[in-house]
């Protein structure tokens, strides 16, 4: 094999695979000599992949784990695989990993083959994921769209739904994904409006990067993650949720996420909780959800809504048969 590149992406290829290599047997799979093979292998080295040969009469060669993460390749079965996890990874929100993923997709999306990007796509197309806990979801293509812009420091369109179901279309400059519990957030400075915005990804769609650059602005905080913090805390226009629920207080953290509610202990067995509220509705199903007896205490809204609730559930529940005295 005379061709140099074409040689050494396969031998990376033959290394990838988790045995020891003989040089022999490399240089008879690859057609060219011993020497030639230990060539191949310093280059490899300079490349950054860390080669290691074994001593002994026949001599072998491995790649082992080194400082910094080389590029790999990958074949066609174990790249859908990748893609496939990568988009539960970012469509769950692990914690710890989800950026990462979908930094990692895009990456992948951006160099796969279009047989392999429609095999993924019929992966995710015939399968359904059995999602946990509370929270919306999220496409991770429409991730993987603002991912690249920001990234790349492209302007970014799309079409926004605000709390109030208001529609809106939006030119922003994103800036960074940031992942609260279950939930999405995109800062970016709105180019209509002259102001840095949060918007939650669930209620975004048609996302597309227009490929106008843009050169970062100053975010009014000291990172994406802190702005977000902040704006999080604010009230919301539905205000603010303050309820005493009788349970204990860690059973009542595992539904309403620290990063937007307050719980207190009362005692042993109850807790105050004030949450801010994107959804008056969402809320009351969390609510109700706990299984357990709670009072509201503001806002007026959400009792109102809680009567409705009631008073719909009485009515399909029915009258009491009269069983007579």
């Amino acid at each position: 094999m005379s061709d140099t590149p074409a040689r050494l992406l396969n031998l990376l290829s033959l290394l990838q695979t988790p045995r020891e290599w003989p040089g022999s047997e490399l240089a008879e799979r690859l057609g060219v000599s011993p020497r030639t093979i230990r060539r191949d292998i310093d280059r490899l080295r300079d490349l950054g992949y860390p080669v290691q040969a074994s001593m002994g009469a026949v001599g072998g060669y491995r790649l082992v784990a080194g400082t910094a993460m080389p590029p790999l390749l990958l074949d066609d079965e174990e790249a859908v695989a990748i893609a496939v996890g990568l988009r539960a990874g970012a469509g769950h929100a692990v914690v710890g990993i989800e950026e990462a993923s979908v930094r990692a997709l895009g990456k992948l999306l951006q160099v796969l083959p279009s047989r392999l990007r429609h095999r993924v796509g019929m992966l995710n197309s015939a399968t359904v994921p059995l999602l946990t806990g509370d929270g919306p979801t999220v496409d991770p293509e429409d991730l993987t769209v603002l991912a690249g812009a920001v990234t790349n420091r492209e302007r970014l369109r799309f079409a926004y739904r605000a709390y109030d179901g208001t529609a809106t279309k939006r030119l922003i400059e994103p800036e960074r994904l940031v992942s609260v519990g279950r939930r999405w957030y995109l800062v970016g400075y709105d180019l209509d409006r002259d102001d840095w915005r949060l918007f939650r990804v669930d209620r975004l769609s048609e996302p597309f990067a227009t490929g106008a650059r843009f050169t970062p602005r100053p975010l009014p905080a000291e990172d994406a993650a802190a702005y977000v913090a902040g704006k999080l805390r604010r009230p919301s226009p539905s205000g603010t949720v303050v309820a005493t629920v009788h349970a204990p207080a860690e059973l009542v953290r595992q539904r309403f996420k620290p990063a937007d509610s307050e719980i207190e202990p009362v005692d042993d067995h109850s807790c105050r909780l004030r949450s801010r509220s994107d959804s008056l509705e969402w809320t009351a199903m969390r609510l109700l959800s706990l299984d357990c007896a709670f009072e509201v205490h503001e806002p007026p809204a959400l009792r109102e809504h809680l009567r409705g609730l009631a008073a719909r559930a009485h009515h399909a529940a029915g009258r009491e048969p009269d069983r007579g005295d």
